[in-house]
């Protein structure tokens, strides 16, 4: 029937977010959203020196640019995951890791052995 319930036009984001809850997008919808939005989560002051750069299994690893800085994001953990959970429910956030700058390693190099790697031989 053409005036049966159901037929009315709908708005394309009514549209949008019905297919994507049906194909199981939200998730990593709302995912990306939050890597988009970190400015507006920690503020652009820390967000200057803290970057999200992955997100696996329910754990966002942020990597900052000092260990001071990874240091001072661990204290507020725990109001970054309430900001998270409140603005970006679907994305699944469970837990945040605070990186500090990377390091140089031992593994890599033409010169490079098996092993711990050089270690104290003092005392």
């Amino acid at each position: 029937m053409p005036f049966a319930a159901g037929r009315d036009p709908r708005g394309i984001g009514e549209v949008m977010d019905a297919l994507t809850a049906s194909l199981g997008w939200t998730s990593p919808l709302a995912r990306s959203e939050l890597i988009s939005s970190w400015d507006s989560i920690v503020g652009s002051d820390l967000a200057e020196h803290a970057d999200p750069i992955a997100i696996e299994e329910g754990t966002l690893t942020v990597r900052c640019d000092s260990t001071a800085w990874a240091t001072q994001l661990r204290l507020i953990r725990v109001d970054i995951l309430s900001r998270i959970a409140q603005s970006f429910p679907d994305a699944g956030i469970q837990e945040v890791r605070f990186l500090g700058p990377d390091t140089p390693s031992w593994k890599r190099g033409p010169r490079s052995i098996q092993g711990r790697g050089p270690r104290d031989t003092y005392g």
